[in-house]
């Protein structure tokens, strides 16, 4: 199979080693390079670093919606498009140009959680499971049948960035067995369950202390690594990375002691965490020589 792949963050690069190692991967499509650091240098996106490393041709076009863009697309005559959080639009001259079309890699159970942040939603809205679906792109928001589809259970500790190293594997596995049987029925969505993962926003981090305790477990677990849930702690921002629902009453936001908090309902013991400017800790390590005060912010 002559394979277009199309990714950019690091969710992306496990597909792309598999699909290299079983597939011709023709060329690889990643978004621009970025300034970051502190010298605001362009730096690589995670996809054109694995693929330069391989030997294969990257293209990073900021947009393909140019005739230029399509035209060299479509001659690469390629059987099939893998795309996976490539983050650009795909006008429909890219979707139409494979012969097979353009499959996508999604972070969920279609039609639960279309959109940007599916693992962060599915964490922070409690589910008890999630998954990868391979789907037949098109024009819409996450709207193609699907092909096959893979679940996962969401363990009563998991963070997003657990669930994230998770299903990158269990999408890189199950997208390989989609080529290797191409073409497959697929199956239209339907009507009934679909959910929008809209993208994080920073103002949704910081924790409302007055929420009940499952609620601000799932908050804490859902946006770690990145951007983190924070809380105020003596005037210094703390980003809690790791918690877990425990017994215990007080006035929200009261320290119970260690690094116990009482919710609106119930608490939270936070387990990992991460103090401006440092790495991130266990919490029984960052507690050591730091007293908490009576009550966070």
């Amino acid at each position: 199979m002559r394979v277009i792949f199309m990714g950019t963050p690091g969710f992306s690069v496990p597909a792309l080693r598999a699909v290299a190692a079983a597939h011709e991967v023709a060329a690889v499509y990643s978004q621009p390079p970025r300034a970051a650091g502190r010298g605001q240098r362009p730096r690589p996106s995670a996809v054109q670093r694995e693929a330069e490393e391989s030997g294969l041709e990257v293209r990073t076009p900021s947009t393909l919606r140019e005739a230029g863009a399509q035209a060299a697309f479509s001659a690469l005559r390629a059987d099939v498009a893998v795309v996976v959080a490539y983050g650009l639009i795909l006008p429909q001259a890219i979707l139409d140009a494979p012969r097979l079309g353009c499959l996508n890699i999604h972070a969920s159970l279609l039609p639960r959680w279309r959109g940007a942040a599916p693992i962060q939603r599915a964490v922070m809205a409690g589910d008890a499971e999630t998954g990868v679906a391979i789907m037949q792109m098109q024009a819409g928001l996450d709207t193609g049948p699907v092909l096959a589809e893979a679940r996962t259970p969401i363990g009563a500790q998991d963070t997003a960035g657990d669930l994230h190293d998770r299903l990158a594997g269990i999408g890189a596995a199950l997208i390989v067995d989609v080529l290797d049987r191409l073409p497959l029925p697929a199956t239209p969505q339907p009507a009934d369950g679909v959910t929008y993962a809209a993208k994080i926003d920073k103002s949704e981090a910081r924790i409302d202390w007055t929420l009940p305790a499952s609620r601000v477990d799932r908050l804490i677990r859902g946006l770690s690594p990145a951007p983190g849930a924070w809380c105020e702690i003596a005037g210094e921002r703390v980003r809690l990375l790791r918690s877990r629902v425990v017994a215990g009453e007080g006035a929200p936001g009261q320290v119970l002691g260690g690094f116990r908090v009482a919710c609106g309902e119930g608490a939270v013991e936070i387990t990992e965490a991460q103090r401006q400017g440092r790495r991130p800790m266990a919490a029984q390590d960052l507690l050591r020589g730091w007293d908490l005060p009576s009550r966070l912010d």
